[in-house]
């Protein structure tokens, strides 16, 4: 492996067509991978793709003047700390923020990368060249604004956005919202049947952390195994049954932890209003994302709840 400034002229002109190959690759599939839900910043990236090929062709007219026909096989991996591209256009669900932050990044080490082998060239024209490429890849912020002129326009950001909130909505607040409608509900039978069985806070606590922890990990795997996402687009498995389970345990924990106060009737008084609290936290989720009417979610909410609740304490005072 060799140090950028240990390459000849040649060998960083070939390393710059393989960057530009590279990059106009990483781009064009960027656009191919975003047509569906992106289209507008397909077409950025389409057009960011064509400037990349624009500057291997130089690159390679130049290096066919100077060092003729062939050309030395180097790549990226051949030079110490040189340019290192993460792999997000390999993840199965691409984040368009984050696409737009990695290129932003690619562009600013690829204008650095041509001003550091600039320096170090002592051809006149490779030279002129080089710092060119430098300069030109230090404008690509107004390139990406101008397409994005072009392109994204206000309805096509719009329509992006609304596209971008569908799939969060899908993939995370779903699965999180079905936990912690689970953990906070069917928990409260097994938690309130032992509390007013037993009248003993520490049993009910224990009762409530096993139900919590138990109905987190069994939801979470649900979640995770029943769908893979590759038909539902409901993104990756693990990460939902992560939410799911996560938002489970949450739910359950909540009106669980107020057991650990001594007194018996003050705990269940605290542990009423969490369950309280939790109902309208549903509420609200479900009215934000899921354009529930607020009403029409907390009576259904509170409803659950309440037979839910009224059947743990008939339960435990039988």
């Amino acid at each position: 492996m060799k140090r950028l400034a240990d390459l000849t002229e040649a060998e960083v002109l070939a390393l710059a067509i393989a960057n530009e190959e590279e990059d106009a690759r990483i781009y064009a599939t960027y656009a191919m991978r975003l047509r569906g839900n992106y289209p507008a910043s397909a077409a950025i990236f389409d057009g960011m793709a064509q400037e990349e090929q624009r500057h291997r062709t130089l690159l390679l007219e130049a290096y066919d003047r100077k060092f003729g026909k062939e050309l030395p096989y180097i790549t990226r991996a051949d030079v110490r700390g040189f340019l290192k591209r993460h792999p997000l256009w390999l993840a199965d669900d691409l984040r368009i923020d984050a696409v737009r932050r990695q290129v932003g990044v690619m562009e600013l080490e690829a204008g650095q990368f041509y001003a550091r082998a600039a320096e170090q060239a002592h051809d006149v024209d490779v030279r002129r060249l080089l710092g060119d490429l430098a300069l030109i890849e230090q404008k690509h912020e107004a390139l990406a604004e101008r397409l994005t002129e072009t392109h994204l326009t206000e309805t096509a950001r719009d329509q992006e956005k609304a596209v971008a909130r569908r799939l969060y909505v899908l993939q995370i607040v779903q699965p999180a919202l079905a936990g912690l409608i689970d953990g906070s509900i069917s928990t409260l039978a097994p938690i309130f049947a032992a509390a007013f069985a037993t009248h003993n806070s520490a049993d009910a606590f224990l009762v409530g952390l096993a139900a919590s922890l138990g109905a987190g990990i069994s939801m979470g795997l649900t979640e995770a195994l029943s769908d893979d996402g590759e038909i539902t687009g409901r993104g990756k498995p693990w990460i939902r049954g992560i939410a799911c389970g996560v938002m489970t345990a949450v739910g359950g924990l909540g009106h669980t932890l107020p057991y650990l106060i001594h007194d018996f009737w003050t705990a269940t008084a605290v542990a009423a209003v969490v369950v309280v609290l939790e109902l309208i936290a549903i509420a609200w989720i479900r009215w934000r994302y899921m354009e529930t009417p607020f009403h029409s979610a907390i009576v259904q909410v509170v409803l659950g709840g309440v037979l839910v609740l009224l059947t743990g304490i008939f339960i435990g005072s039988s």
